[in-house]
């Protein structure tokens, strides 16, 4: 089974993603901000990170570039955000993150993008 960490400021955001994910058979752990996530991530090992950009306390590009840059890990990293700014997309690539979704979007969307860093 495939562990997803979700890091989202917004518990409900994180409700509905969690119960998509595990009626797709993957294993949930959750932070609602970067800080909390660094904590989750070093307990549970997660195959793949899905962050939100605007939080409080650690954003979730401080939260790309740490796992980046100073803990030197290379799980895949889904970053979801309300600002589709080119701006935002692009520092959020430079920073290491994987791959890009612009809320509000499908769930459908959203696992066929996790799939497809487990085929």
């Amino acid at each position: 089974m495939s562990k997803v960490l979700i890091v989202d400021d917004d518990q409900m955001m994180i409700s509905l993603i969690s119960f998509r994910l595990k009626k797709e058979g993957f294993e949930v752990f959750s932070a609602e901000n970067g800080l909390e996530a660094i904590e989750v991530l070093e307990k549970t090992a997660p195959d793949i990170i899905i962050s939100d950009i605007l939080m409080p306390i650690m954003s979730g590009l401080e939260f790309v570039d740490h796992i980046r840059n100073q803990m030197k890990l290379q799980i895949p990293i889904i970053v979801i955000s309300t600002s589709g700014h080119e701006k935002t997309v692009l520092e959020a690539f430079d920073l290491g993150a994987n791959d890009f979704i612009t809320k509000p979007f499908s769930p459908s969307e959203l696992v066929v993008r996790l799939r497809k860093y487990f085929n």
